[in-house]
């Protein structure tokens, strides 16, 4: 787990905040001149692509808060003073609530593009290997990323559970067959993830890595088979 604490920048005259779009912008580590992008930076830029949670607390007068799972989305470098008052270059993460990520990949309805499975591998990989740099303005968004690499495990899983290897119980209103994009190296799914540590599950399956007895044991039966699914 990667763990973040709100309202960091304070004590240096900036501070921590959220967005109108619900995006949550996070000042980066780094005391005395420009931050670099590593430690406890990249940690929070790389959460995904090592299989981290990314918790965000905020500070309060009872002590720590819980406010929730985020995910990386990018980052930008905006003016800010260091502890000596000196303006320099400060890495400002953008983040958002897994969560809302989740919601959103799920509400949705469309068909994965009409191109070849290899090719939905490149893209799912790409997603994935976020530069640890200020991306450009068309830097592709969370919600994009994360669907490139649910497109691609269902087209993988041809129709058919990855876990009980059963078809599909029914299909969406797109025609697709419904099977759940399942993260393997977190407990909680959902925002871009290495496709070699994603799995499609049908509905049953999914809910028994969640609320079975034996959920924490079935998800690493599945962790295994996923060498097999998608080797290295």
């Amino acid at each position: 787990m990667v763990i973040i604490s709100g309202e960091s920048g304070l004590a240096h005259g900036y501070a921590d905040r959220w967005r109108a779009d619900g995006a949550f912008e996070y000042f980066g580590a780094g005391q005395v001149g420009p931050m670099q992008m590593l430690r406890g930076n990249a940690a929070i830029a790389n959460h995904s692509r090592n299989g981290k949670g990314l918790l965000l607390f905020n500070d309060t007068n009872a002590g720590l808060r819980f406010r929730g799972e985020m995910v990386y989305e990018r980052h930008h470098i905006e003016k800010a003073p260091d502890r000596e008052g000196a303006l320099r270059d400060a890495i400002v993460f953008e983040l958002r609530f897994l969560d809302a990520v989740v919601e959103v990949a799920s509400l949705e309805d469309k068909a994965p593009p009409a191109v070849g499975l290899h090719d939905l591998r490149a893209r799912a990989l790409a997603a994935v290997a976020a530069p640890a740099r200020t991306p450009s303005e068309g830097t592709r968004t969370i919600y994009e990323r994360s669907r490139d690499v649910r497109d691609y495990v269902l087209a993988r899983a041809n129709g058919a559970c990855e876990g009980c290897a059963e078809p599909a119980p029914f299909v969406r209103p797109n025609g697709t067959p419904y099977l759940v994009p399942h993260h393997i190296r977190r407990v909680s799914d959902g925002g871009p993830d290495d496709p070699r540590f994603v799995t499609a599950l049908c509905p049953n399956c999914h809910r028994r890595v969640h609320a079975g007895a034996d959920g924490d044991a079935y998800n690493r039966i599945l962790l295994k088979q996923m060498k097999a699914i998608e080797p290295s």
